[in-house]
């Protein structure tokens, strides 16, 4: 038997309907991962953001503790300003100390002692803020303030969230602590 082109186109197109269906259409492929929420990132609180204490510097009587504020959200955020910071005691109730911003109702202004500027946070960024306080014994007659824990809000209106320095915060009897703005350090 003689092949005419005919035949052969024939059996190249019957090939092809067999392989055709054979495969079937390509499967569609999986749809992504849906994206988690806030409250599914692990370990970060609902508000998107979360606030770490670094070491104490405890250098020639004055105290100095970095402040960290983690975007752990899926959203951008804003931080602007000075942290909200409130001391607590032992049993976490606020002890009597005033809060200054600024390095000056501690220390002399420094480098940290920047104006509050927003500074927009991408998923994973952070920025530092210093806590500022002296030991120091003014009033024989008072009793020194030790803190346990710092109250910390990334600003006002905000949730605040509660860090414990390594160490305390031994206030001696000066009842003040200072604090500087939210900014990026390198």
């Amino acid at each position: 038997m003689k092949s005419t082109p005919a035949v052969l186109s024939g059996v190249v197109v019957a090939g092809v309907v067999v392989l055709a269906a054979c495969t079937g259409p390509e499967p569609a492929p999986p749809p992504p991962p849906p994206t988690p929420t806030t409250s599914e990132v692990a370990g970060c609180p609902e508000s998107g953001v979360a606030i770490t204490a670094g070491p104490v510097d405890a250098a020639m009587g004055l105290r100095a503790m970095g402040v960290v504020l983690t975007n752990c959200g899926t959203a951008d955020y804003t931080a602007n300003g000075f942290p909200v910071v409130r001391v607590l005691g032992a049993d976490r109730q606020p002890l009597d100390v005033v809060v200054g911003n600024g390095s000056e109702p501690v220390s002399s202004p420094d480098s940290y002692d920047v104006p509050p500027a927003p500074v927009t946070l991408r998923p994973g960024d952070q920025v530092t803020a210093r806590v500022l306080w002296r030991n120091d014994v003014t009033d024989s007659t008072a009793p020194a303030v030790d803190g346990s824990y710092l109250e910390i809000a990334p600003a006002a209106g905000e949730p605040a969230q509660v860090v414990e320095p390594d160490g305390g915060i031994d206030l001696g009897t000066t009842g003040r602590l200072a604090v500087n703005a939210w900014a990026v350090r390198s």
